[in-house]
């Protein structure tokens, strides 16, 4: 397999997330303080650690061959590289936010008004779809104060808790964009390194299948199995294996985090006890 070089964020949330992924992966990376680049030592694989905004440059000019990145940088700087993999994580929204005195109705509202944000492409794109034209300020920082000190009438801005927004006096009015991390390749790679990275994104994918996933032992009087099989909403057939106890059985399968309380509960009703719930290391599909 071709060597291959990706790209992550060199600090924040998002390079912690990033290096957690590769760490999932069984990838190891000789990682140094303030490194600007590092080796994998089991994978053929060099990192380099880059200012985000900078990240769409380096791939469309083949610099590095595939980033982790946000996807709302993508779209910002970078609508024509290609996302082969969305990850799950850092997730995030890119919204319009405006004072909380404003008495916001609709879009129509901004027509004129002067918005502040470090994604002028985003609001343009999204004001000229609505039929709304405004005067847009661009601000790499704190967009949050611009309102306040009386450069703008609203933000655009990345919201995740919206803790930010309320600690400001401003409201979140209209989504823009959702975005998470994702996988995106440079349109340069080379042929010999779309097999490491085909790799990658087997061993990617395999992580992601195992975070959404729960592996469940229960216990269950052979009469109801039939009942809570009909339940389960496991991968294909649960395991059932008969217990020492006579008529009594183990039942085995993997649930979807996301339904897992409600599956539980209905598990329960059905006659299931002993229930024993495990996390997935890795679910190779």
């Amino acid at each position: 397999m071709g060597n291959i070089k990706i790209a992550i964020q060199k600090s924040g949330r998002l390079n912690e997330d990033s290096l957690k992924i590769l760490k999932d992966c069984g990838i190891s990376i000789d990682n140094g303080k303030d490194q600007l680049k590092a080796l994998a030592r089991n994978f053929p694989l060099e990192v380099f650690y880059l200012r985000n905004g900078d990240i769409p440059q380096y791939l469309r000019d083949g610099v590095v061959d595939i980033a982790i990145i946000g996807e709302n940088v993508l779209v910002e700087k970078g609508k024509e590289i290609e996302i082969v993999e969305k990850l799950g994580f850092s997730k995030c929204r890119v919204s319009l936010a405006v004072p909380k005195g404003f008495d916001y109705k609709g879009i129509q509202d901004l027509k004129g008004k002067r918005i502040a944000s470090s994604y002028p492409n985003t609001v343009q794109q999204y004001m000229s779809s609505r039929g709304v034209e405004a005067d847009l300020h661009i601000i790499n920082g704190s967009v949050e104060i611009a309102p306040n000190i009386g450069l703008a009438d609203a933000i655009c801005d990345i919201v995740s808790s919206g803790s930010t927004l309320f600690k400001n006096n401003l409201k979140e009015v209209e989504v823009m964009l959702k975005s998470e991390a994702v996988l995106a390749v440079s349109p340069k790679i080379k042929e010999g390194q779309k097999e490491t990275l085909e790799a990658l994104r087997f061993r990617i994918r395999s992580v992601l299948a195992a975070r959404q996933s729960k592996y469940v032992l229960m216990n269950a009087p052979n009469d109801k199995i039939e009942a809570i099989i009909e339940i389960l909403p496991g991968m294909r057939s649960p395991t059932v294996l008969p217990l020492a106890e006579k008529g009594w059985s183990s039942i085995h399968t993997v649930i979807n985090k996301d339904k897992f309380w409600e599956v539980i509960d209905e598990l329960k009703r059905a006659g299931a006890e002993g229930i024993l719930v495990c996390p997935i290391e890795k679910m190779v599909l």
